[in-house]
């Protein structure tokens, strides 16, 4: 009996050993690069959720499926294709893209820069009723395309903002929320009916920027006027024949004619996909060499411990920068932020690394959509911060409060009998309200916390508490209007913010270097026996109770720098 056992155990050990060993090889085998052939052309679909930096483990690959659409490879790849001699040019198949503008903007820099390189650029439109932060991307091509029959919409910038409190108060339930100041409005859509006035004037000033530049960018870009841009985005929709003649389209054509734009004396060209060429070793033609720069990725919203998918966890964060720091090798950091904030005590154990880092070795920071409140924490004890024109930024305040469901709960017929030891034990159950003397309490609290944050800001943009109290108050700003705040430096991406770094570190402008980047990838056998890692790539040095104390953390932190949400309905 105990024979057969020890067979059955040695049986189930080498059956999993043989299914490792094959996932390992189909993981390697995709990850090998593939031949391009002469006189290719990159094709780059640009449609869907569009990610800073794409999942590196293997898991989480497993799980959500192909490699995600992100900006990274974006921009690699286009930088790759621009000295290339294998690849003729780029077609860019555009549908509607689920970023903010932002991340269009660190695209379009990315086109604009391969046309440096003499090659062609095309952008292909099939249909696109709803389309002008794709139009913006479409714009720095050397051509736009639209299927003859395709529909072509740019209606503008702007939409509805929700507000839930007269449902709310239907529901049984009063969002009880203390904020410092006026401008900071993340939780307003719970309570209040409408725009309050600080709410209405920023939400505005946001819109408008981004609005303006748009208009500037397309006038640019088609040889227009700014008043003939807002004249056709006034009449919003455009088919085939008519975009045409308006001047936003320079030719109709089916599929199969987009298809030999590339034909080179005659001969077809070759089409590679973005997931073919994002395989190529960027060393392979001349790139990412010489000294080490570490790119860091801080993404999603702030909470303690470790990163969970898609979010921030300071403790994870703060290793990596530390690594960064310590590396000896590496000549500057780089810290790539695309958060709305999150936990102040979170921001600023990573404000706190930041600093520490930079002390050391320069630091940049690349802001993408958003660096709010939290967001902005975690990068102002930077050298240098890079922002795009359209990056929701600032936002530098404080909130907390909770959610009274006592009406919903009579509503419900669900009662509670109160045990407390300690006056304020209870002052976050769902089952009662605030009194007066504890909302006082709270304001209380977060006013010292926001104190905090405007002496770090001070301090890490060279301006005085008052200065800075004067353009915070909980205000976001678009990378434009930042920078003449001095919130940022530069106007720019990721690219802009490599070369500060290379100039702070001394590395000639022209000169290439090496990306270290953070999150490191992760293989099978390396997730499933070495690094002790989940699937959602959080690292457990305890094991799982460590990757469910992190999710339990977001529940827990009750003081946040968390910027308001700008919707569009």
């Amino acid at each position: 009996m105990k024979k057969g056992k020890y067979i059955l155990a040695l049986f189930l050990i080498f059956f999993v050993l043989i299914i490792a060993t094959i996932a390992s090889f189909f993981y390697y085998e995709i990850g090998r690069p593939p031949a391009i052939p002469a006189l290719s052309y990159l094709e780059i679909k640009l449609e869907g959720p569009l990610q800073e930096y794409p999942e590196t483990n293997f898991w989480a690959s497993l799980v959500l499926g192909a490699r995600p659409l992100a900006v990274y490879d974006i921009w690699m790849c286009l930088r790759k294709a621009k000295v290339d001699d294998r690849i003729a040019g780029v077609l860019l198949r555009l549908g509607v893209l689920d970023c903010d503008w932002a991340k269009c903007s660190e695209i379009r820099d990315s086109v604009l820069d391969f046309r440096k390189s003499g090659k062609k650029i095309y952008a292909y439109i099939e249909e696109a009723p709803e389309f002008d932060k794709e139009y913006y991307v479409a714009t720095a091509c050397n051509k736009i395309i639209l299927h003859p029959l395709g529909w072509l919409g740019i209606s503008g910038i702007g939409g509805y903002v929700p507000f839930f409190k007269k449902a709310l108060d239907r529901l049984g339930i009063e969002a009880e929320f203390e904020h410092v100041e006026e401008f900071k409005t993340a939780y307003n859509m719970f309570t209040e009916k409408g725009f309050t006035e600080a709410h209405k004037i920023m939400t505005e000033a946001i819109y408008r920027d981004h609005f303006e530049h748009y208009v500037r960018a397309v006038a640019e870009a088609r040889k227009k006027s700014e008043t003939e841009v807002r004249g056709l985005i006034d009449e919003a929709f455009f088919q085939g024949k008519r975009a045409l003649e308006s001047g936003l389209v320079d030719d109709l054509l089916f599929d199969d004619q987009v298809r030999g734009l590339f034909r080179k004396e005659g001969r077809p060209s070759k089409r590679t996909t973005l997931a073919e060429y994002v395989r190529i070793d960027p060393v392979s033609v001349g790139l990412n060499t010489g000294r080490r720069i570490a790119l860091i990725y801080g993404t999603g919203p702030i909470h303690g411990g470790e990163s969970l998918y898609q979010s921030m966890g300071s403790e994870t964060i703060a290793r990596w920068i530390r690594a960064a720091r310590e590396d000896k090798s590496i000549a500057a950091i780089v810290f790539r932020v695309d958060s709305p904030g999150g936990a102040a005590v979170a921001s600023d154990t990573i404000w706190r690394e930041v600093a520490l880092a930079k002390k050391e070795k320069p630091f940049v920071v690349s802001m993408s959509d958003m660096a709010g409140s939290g967001g902005y924490w975690v990068s102002m004890a930077a050298h240098k911060i890079v922002a795009q024109p359209q990056t929701l930024t600032g936002s530098i305040g404080v909130l907390t409060g909770k959610f009274n469901l006592s009406r919903l709960y009579e509503k419900l017929g669900v009662t509670a009998e109160k045990i407390s030891f300690g006056k304020r034990s209870d002052i976050y159950s769902t089952f009662r309200g605030l009194t007066a003397e504890e909302r006082q309490l709270f304001k209380k609290q977060i006013l010292w916390i926001y104190d905090q944050f405007l002496i770090k800001a001070a301090e890490g943009r060279n301006m005085t508490k008052e200065e800075i109290d004067k353009i915070g108050k909980g205000r976001v700003w678009t990378g434009s209007q930042a920078k003449q705040l001095k919130l940022v430096d530069e106007i720019g991406g990721l690219a802009k913010a490599i070369e500060i770094a290379k100039g702070l570190a001394g590395v000639d402008k022209t000169e290439e270097v090496r990306l270290v980047i953070w999150p490191k990838k992760t293989s099978f056998l390396g997730a499933f026996f070495g690094q002790r890692e989940t699937p959602l790539g959080i690292r457990l040095p305890s094991g799982l109770e460590k990757a469910l104390a992190a999710a339990g953390r977001l529940d827990q932190e009750k003081i946040w720098a968390l910027m308001p949400l700008i919707v569009n309905f």
